[in-house]
C-alpha cells in the first residue's frame, strides 16, 4: 500500500481520533476508562499510532508500543520497544501490509532510539496477533510461558534477550477468588466495573486488584496483565471474557 498517513497520537489529538481508544465509540462507557489510562502512559514514553488509507476518514490499522521498562505485561524487557497491542481493522483493506508498515514504524523507532531491539508478547490464544505472523516478519521466539504464551524478539544489536516474568508460583499466594486487571483495556475495565455489582447481587466474595503501574504489571501472575482470574492459586482466565463466560467458571468452581 503506497498512499497512506500515519498518525501518532497525543493528548493535544487524541479527541480528533477516537479510534485511537480501542475503536470503540467515545460515547460508549468504556471510551473514558482508556483515555484516563492512556494519558498517564504516554508521559511515561507510550506510543499509539493510527493507520489512515488515502481518502480513508477512519483508522484501519493500530499499533500501542512501550520501552520496556514501562511495559505494561510480565515481561523483563529492558533495553527492547515492547508491543503492546497491533491490530488491522477486519475490512477492504485486511491483508493489505498495514500490520507489516506499522511494525516497522516501531523497529524504526526503536533503532533510532539505540535499543537493542522490538520484542512482542503472543500466545496460541486468543490475542492481538499470532507468533507466525510476527516470525514472517523478522522475530524469533526468545522465551515461553504457559499456557502457550511466546516473547519474540527482531534484533537490532546484540543485546541479552527479554524474557517473561514466569510468576506461576506466585499464584499459590491467592486463595479464595481473585481478579487482578488493568484499565489498558477499556472492556476489561467496565467489565469490571460492572461485575463489582453483580457479584454482591450474587452475594460471592472477591478480591479485586487494579494494576496501576507498569511495575506492578510486570509483576503480575500471567505474561498477559490486562485480566487474570484466579481461585485458590488456579489461574482460570487470563484475557477478557464475558460475563456469560465468568458465570460459567463459578459454576465450575461451584461457587455459584
Amino acid at each position: 500500500m503506497d498512499n497512506y498517513s500515519i498518525v501518532r497520537i497525543d493528548a493535544r489529538n487524541m479527541a480528533k481520533h477516537p479510534q485511537a481508544i480501542c475503536y470503540i465509540n467515545p460515547k460508549h462507557p468504556s471510551y473514558g476508562l482508556k483515555v484516563e489510562w492512556l494519558k498517564k502512559r504516554l508521559d511515561e514514553g507510550l506510543v499509539v499510532k493510527l493507520f489512515y488509507p488515502q481518502g480513508e476518514s477512519k483508522a484501519q490499522g493500530f499499533i500501542e508500543y512501550v520501552p520496556g521498562e514501562n511495559a505494561w505485561r510480565a515481561v523483563s524487557a529492558h533495553d527492547y520497544m515492547l508491543i503492546h497491542c497491533l491490530w488491522v481493522y477486519a475490512g477492504a483493506f485486511k491483508n493489505k501490509g498495514i500490520g507489516g508498515i506499522l511494525l516497522e514504524e516501531c523497529y524504526q523507532e526503536a533503532k533510532s532510539a539505540g535499543m537493542a531491539g522490538v520484542a512482542v508478547l503472543s500466545s496460541s490464544g486468543a490475542f492481538m496477533a499470532k507468533s507466525g505472523f510476527f516470525q514472517k516478519k523478522g522475530f524469533q521466539v526468545v522465551d515461553t510461558a504457559p499456557p502457550g504464551y511466546e516473547l519474540l524478539v527482531r534484533q537490532i544489536r546484540p543485546a541479552a534477550p527479554p524474557r517473561i516474568n514466569n510468576r506461576q508460583s506466585s499464584l499459590e499466594a491467592f486463595t479464595g477468588l481473585h481478579i487482578v486487571y488493568s484499565r489498558q483495556c477499556p472492556w476489561v475495565a467496565r467489565f469490571v466495573q460492572d461485575l463489582d455489582a453483580w457479584l454482591g447481587i450474587k452475594s460471592i466474595s472477591a478480591t479485586v486488584t487494579e494494576l496501576k503501574t507498569a511495575a506492578q504489571a510486570q509483576a503480575a501472575p500471567s505474561p498477559y496483565t490486562t485480566f487474570n482470574l484466579i481461585h485458590n492459586g488456579r489461574l482460570l482466565a487470563d484475557h477478557y471474557i464475558s460475563q456469560t463466560r465468568f458465570a460459567n467458571i463459578l459454576r465450575k468452581e461451584k461457587l455459584l
